[in-house]
């Protein structure tokens, strides 16, 4: 059985670089995921995920980028984009660090076979912990892209009869402060 990962990537103290984490919260608290998936808080650890995908057979990740285009624009891309620079300009310190995390797994032998990043244009990457109105609107849509994708790789989870609680808990400590 193939291992899955999906991962959320991005700076939740910067407005909409959070995007992916707070996605990733949210789909953790609503579905029941197969066994041979894994959801991965990338966060900004950038070089540190190295082993948190070595054994990965298919990687999705969610992220905000710069590129052409309207906030909340929703662009894929694929693993060569990694390798041949076709990704847009750096958007923050954690996208190097994970252009050089696969690199590193690719050297290693450890890179996953097949990748793809579900980059997400942000409005503001200010200080805050709360998404902006553009791309908290955005966020069933890029649900619905990462299940497509994870049914394309013969993944469907499982909706919770109860949902959990998603444990949003940055944009909860600045509401009790």
């Amino acid at each position: 059985m193939k291992k899955i990962g999906i991962m959320g990537v991005g700076n939740i103290l910067l407005r909409d670089e959070g995007f992916g984490v707070k996605l990733l919260y949210l789909m953790k608290a609503k579905y029941d995921f197969p066994e041979n998936v894994v959801l991965i808080d990338g966060g900004t650890a950038g070089i540190f995920l190295s082993p948190e995908i070595d054994h990965l057979d298919k990687l999705l990740i969610v992220d905000v980028v710069k590129a052409e285009g309207r906030p909340g624009d929703v662009k894929i891309y694929e693993k060569e984009d990694f390798f041949i620079d076709k990704l847009p300009l750096k958007l923050s310190p954690h996208q190097l660090g994970l252009q050089e995390v696969l690199l590193l797994n690719e050297i290693k032998g450890t890179c996953p076979e097949e990748i793809k990043l579900i980059g997400i244009i942000p409005k503001s990457i200010e200080t805050g912990t709360s998404l902006t109105p553009e791309l908290e609107k955005k966020i069933p849509e890029v649900e619905k892209l990462v299940f497509k994708i994870l049914k394309s790789w013969g993944i469907e989870p499982k909706e919770k009869e109860k949902p959990e609680d998603p444990n949003i808990w940055w944009e909860k400590k600045v509401k009790e402060a």
